[in-house]
């Protein structure tokens, strides 16, 4: 192999090593977004189904529609 080649050789791996250094910050920061969305899912479901149970407590029947309604 020539020095040109292997200079060439060199210079194409550390571009591969920044790129994969770049990417991995970026699926770090995804990954740290996709636990945070996750959570706040979680939240709001939660949230959902206090408000679900809350309204759906004893009804008194004068607040009922009548079936033919």
């Amino acid at each position: 192999m020539d020095d040109a080649r292997v200079v060439d050789l060199e210079v194409k791996l550390g571009y591969q090593e920044q790129m994969l250094d770049d990417l991995n910050e970026v699926v770090t920061r995804q990954q740290g977004q996709i636990d945070r969305l996750e959570k706040m899912v979680e939240q709001l479901t939660d949230s959902i189904s206090d408000v679900q149970e809350a309204s759906s407590g004893p009804r008194r029947p004068e607040d009922e529609r009548p079936p033919h309604y």
